[in-house]
C-alpha cells in the first residue's frame, strides 16, 4: 500500500479558492476593510496561495505586500498569481516558518487560521495558543491599523464524535465569546465580527474532498492507491458530515489596532 507521505493528490488551489471557509461575499468585505483608508503596506501571515492579499493589493494600487508562510508549493502558487495579476513588482511572499518571518510592522495585516505560528506544534494536538499569536499580532500591527484575524473557535459545544477527527480535546478551541475577549485583551478594538456560515464551510469541505475525487477520477480504478485514497476521502466526508459540522466554527474578527 502506498502510504500517505508518497501520494501526490491535486493541490488543494485547484479545487478551493481560500484555505478557509469563506464566500466571495464576505471576501470583498474583508478586502474593503482592509484596503479603505487606502494602506502603505499590507501583511500576510500564514498567507497560503496568497488569494486575499492578492485582492487586497488589487484593491488598493499604491499599497505594497508581503506574504509569509511555511509551505513552499503555495508560496510557489501565490508568486505565479501575483505574476498573471501584474502585481509582482508590488508583492513578496517568503517560504518560512512564519516565527522566524523578520517582518517590520504594516498597517494592514491579515491573520487567518495561522494561530499556531505562535503556539505549540500542530502535531502536538494542543489548544491553540490565540493569546500569544494576538500579542504578537499587535506588535505587526501599526498604531491604528487594521487586522482581519479569523481562527477555528468551537461554533457549539464539543461532544465526541465532534472533536475525534481533529485533536480529541474539547479545549482544543475557545467559543467567539472567550475569543472576544482576549483580543480586547491584547489591545485591540472590535469593529466587526461574525462567523463562517453551514453554506461556506460545506463548499469548503466539498473543494477539500474534491482532491481525492481528483486523483480517482484521473487513475485507473485497479490504481494500487486507489482503495487507499477512495478510504480517504470517506473518511474525511464522515469526519465533517458526521462530526464537526456546526460545531468547529471559523470567526472573522475586523479590528483597529
Amino acid at each position: 500500500m502506498t502510504d500517505n507521505a508518497s501520494l501526490e493528490l491535486p493541490r488543494l488551489y485547484e479545487s478551493l479558492t481560500w484555505l478557509t471557509p469563506l464566500s466571495e461575499e464576505r471576501a470583498a468585505h474583508l478586502v474593503a476593510f482592509l484596503s479603505d483608508p487606502a494602506p502603505h503596506e499590507v501583511l500576510d501571515m500564514g498567507c497560503g496561495w496568497g488569494e486575499l492579499l492578492l485582492r487586497v493589493l488589487t484593491a488598493a494600487p499604491q499599497a505594497r505586500g508581503r506574504g509569509v508562510d511555511s509551505a513552499s508549493a503555495s508560496i510557489d502558487r501565490a508568486r505565479q498569481q501575483a505574476l498573471v495579476r501584474g502585481l509582482l513588482d508590488r508583492v513578496t511572499f517568503d517560504s518560512m516558518p512564519g516565527r522566524e518571518a523578520q517582518t517590520r510592522p504594516a498597517d494592514a495585516v491579515i491573520c487567518i487560521g495561522a494561530s499556531q505560528i505562535w503556539g505549540p506544534p500542530v502535531e502536538d494536538g494542543q489548544p491553540l495558543d490565540y493569546g500569544a499569536a494576538l500579542h504578537a499580532l499587535r506588535a505587526l500591527v501599526r498604531p491604528g491599523g487594521r487586522l482581519v484575524y479569523g481562527e477555528a473557535i468551537w461554533s457549539a459545544a464539543p461532544y465526541p464524535a465532534a472533536t475525534a477527527p481533529l485533536a480529541g480535546r474539547d479545549d482544543e478551541y475557545l467559543t467567539e465569546n472567550a475569543l472576544h475577549e482576549q483580543i480586547c485583551a491584547a489591545g485591540f478594538e472590535v469593529l466587526d465580527a461574525d462567523q463562517a456560515s453551514i453554506e461556506e464551510w460545506d463548499v469548503f469541505e466539498a473543494g477539500y474532498r474534491n482532491r481525492y475525487t481528483r486523483w480517482l477520477e484521473a487513475h485507473d480504478a485497479d490504481h494500487p492507491s486507489a482503495e487507499q485514497v477512495r478510504r480517504q476521502y470517506e473518511e474525511q466526508r464522515a469526519a465533517y458530515e458526521d462530526g464537526y459540522r456546526g460545531v468547529l466554527g471559523m470567526a472573522y474578527f475586523c479590528l483597529k489596532g
